[in-house]
């Protein structure tokens, strides 16, 4: 468990998080990152820009803090959950996550894939990384569709569509999950959402080995535009969201939030994809960088295009 280190901010009430005037303009931060850290995130660029991005709980003092909570989700609990994973020598490594949307395509995120998809395998009905599971089923990778507007310098449009080798098996394990399309609502400020994945635990890279889930809260749009937090590199196209709330006895906000290793995941609101795991801070854990996710609803035409359209997709 990482040091607590102060951030020089007061302790504040969670519900003031997500109003724009609720925060103080930026302060001299100890463990603060480059300005041009602002432009990395969870990618493959840069650091190899954090390579992937997972489920983190940080007790928020400073820009990192210790791990504090999240939970293991219930084995194949999730059963639509993807593990994108690299071939290393006879084995394979948890890169980035996905979902399952049809039973032959996973929905993911672009930057996941920064060489294309070669090494590249699709684990379903995963819930430990270690172990063995009757559950698992494992894809070659026939197509990979990247959206053609995505833009690697602040990642918008950041998804991806992957065409397995064979449809999936479906199993209590493994299903289909839905996904909001154009004409849907999306979710508003302060409400909450589930996301998942097995990425790090703390700044270290530290991985799970179960799938872990967190439930985040979206914050004001108005905010994550802000200067202090993404600036102009945040657009119409994400939603930022984190949890950030006092423990009692503590002088300091803890904070829970997306890391390395669970980009291309999913977020959800009522079992529904609203989002894709982009990216975020250069560290995870900072206050003023909350998780980005790719909104999913404003790419239906693109989707269908490719998938064709099927009553798999979430109802306007």
């Amino acid at each position: 468990m990482a040091p607590e280190v102060p951030e020089l901010l007061p302790s504040f009430n969670s519900s003031l998080t997500n109003d724009p005037q609720a925060l103080p303009l930026p302060l001299p931060l100890p463990l603060s990152a480059p300005a041009s850290s602002a432009d990395t995130g969870f990618g493959s660029v840069g650091y190899e820009m954090l390579a992937t991005a997972a489920v983190c709980v940080f007790a928020l003092i400073s820009q990192s803090g210790a791990i504090l909570g999240g939970r293991e989700a219930a084995p194949h609990s999730r059963p639509y959950m993807a593990s994108i994973q690299k071939v290393v020598g006879g084995g394979r490594s948890h890169e980035c996550g996905g979902f399952l949307v049809r039973e032959q395509w996973v929905m993911t995120a672009v930057h996941c894939f920064p060489q294309g998809a070669s090494n590249k395998k699709v684990v379903l009905g995963m819930h430990s990384v270690s172990e063995a599971e009757d559950t698992q089923q494992v894809f070659d990778i026939m197509e990979l569709h990247t959206n053609p507007n995505y833009r690697t310098h602040n990642f918008d449009n950041d998804i991806a569509l992957i065409k397995l080798d064979r449809p999936a098996n479906i199993t209590s394990a493994v299903q289909v999950v839905r996904f909001l399309r154009a004409g849907g609502t999306n979710p508003s400020t302060d409400q909450a959402a589930d996301t998942a994945g097995w990425g790090a635990s703390d700044n270290l890279g530290s991985r799970p080995d179960k799938l872990k889930e967190l439930t985040v809260e979206v914050v004001n749009p108005m905010l994550c535009a802000r200067s202090d937090y993404f600036g102009s590199r945040y657009t119409n196209n994400m939603l930022c969201a984190h949890h950030v709330y006092n423990q009692p006895g503590s002088k300091w906000p803890k904070k829970e939030d997306t890391c390395d290793g669970d980009s291309g995941g999913p977020l959800l609101v009522d079992g529904v994809v609203v989002g894709i795991v982009s990216n975020g801070g250069i560290k995870c854990g900072q206050l003023r960088k909350p998780g980005i996710y790719t909104v999913v609803s404003h790419y239906t035409e693109w989707l269908d295009g490719i998938m064709g359209s099927q009553p798999t997709a979430a109802p306007q």
